[in-house]
């Protein structure tokens, strides 16, 4: 009834509900605008008085000296995050084909939430296991120190096979089944409506969860801390010891003060150029290639 008294708490309820909600949502692009303006406000003198091209591919990090170029740490993501995705991108879509494809429902809705679970082990833990197990393995088979860029590959590229499974999981199943279906009335095998048909019909989801897991791989510390070795050079080889933009943030940060502080900011804000391109990308080939509303 249009008069009935009832109504009128209801859409009470219903408007504070709203905007609480909306003052959630405002309030958290908030705390992200105001670190940006924190990380940038910190980090941007000292690329204005060195200049940004200096200091990104200055090749000697001495804060010491007063000289600051993130160069070999920018190589050091570089040549991790690939080996990262060499090792994670094959057997993560190999999985996620297996559980979305081929695995009977029952192993699928065992096996699926026992992959996630992978996300939720601390990477600290992922560390430790590749110290104690990793490194010495690569040194004695290997040659080197062991800490390297081989060793923290391996690491991170298992550390993002969640993500890359779990996006691509999706996309397969969200492939009309009429597609498969379609394949297999024609005479086509399983693996070959799956690679005629699905895989390119999942492209761009599968593109996506390669890219969030290279963001995943480039913004990791603590693991690559304990198995990188933190050479702040340019690495020669995969067995040679390396350091990272977000290593350098971390092991230096507690003690930095003055320009070599400044100089920190910086680096973050490179990596936060890094990382929201890499998620701007991903959105956009998940959308394929328009930006959600």
């Amino acid at each position: 009834m249009e008069g009935d008294p009832m109504r009128y708490p209801m859409r009470y309820r219903e408007a504070v509900i709203e905007k609480t909600l909306v003052i959630v949502a405002l309030s958290a692009i908030a705390v992200l605008g105001l670190i940006i303006l924190f990380i940038f406000k910190e980090g941007s003198p000292i690329m204005a008085r060195i200049g940004v091209i200096r200091f990104i591919a200055g090749a000697k990090w001495a804060p010491s000296r007063g000289v600051f170029g993130i160069l070999p740490m920018i190589w050091g993501s570089i040549w991790v995050t690939l080996g990262a995705l060499i090792i994670g991108v094959p057997l993560g879509l190999a999985c996620a084909i297996f559980l979305a494809e081929m695995a009977p429902a029952r192993a699928s809705a065992i096996l699926k939430p026992a992959v996630e679970l992978l996300a939720g082990i601390p990477s600290v833990v992922y560390g430790f296991i590749g110290l104690v197990v990793l490194v010495p393995f690569i040194r004695r088979w290997f040659g080197g120190p062991g800490f390297s860029v081989l060793a923290a590959a391996i690491v991170l590229g298992i550390m993002i096979l969640p993500t890359i499974i779990s996006i691509s999981f999706d996309a397969f199943k969200a492939v009309p089944v009429a597609y498969r279906d379609g394949m297999l009335a024609l005479g086509a095998t399983r693996w070959q409506a799956i690679r005629m048909v699905i895989l390119p019909a999942a492209r761009p989801g599968i593109v996506a969860a390669v890219i969030l897991g290279m963001g995943r791989a480039v913004g990791e510390t603590m693991a690559v801390i304990m198995v990188a070795g933190n050479a702040t050079k340019i690495p020669s080889s995969i067995l040679a010891p390396v350091r990272t933009l977000t290593s350098n943030i971390a092991l230096e940060m507690g003690y930095a003060a003055g320009e070599h502080r400044e100089a920190l900011f910086a680096t973050g804000i490179v990596l936060f150029v890094v990382i929201a391109l890499l998620n701007l990308t991903a959105r956009l080939f998940a959308t394929g290639g328009r930006v959600a509303r």
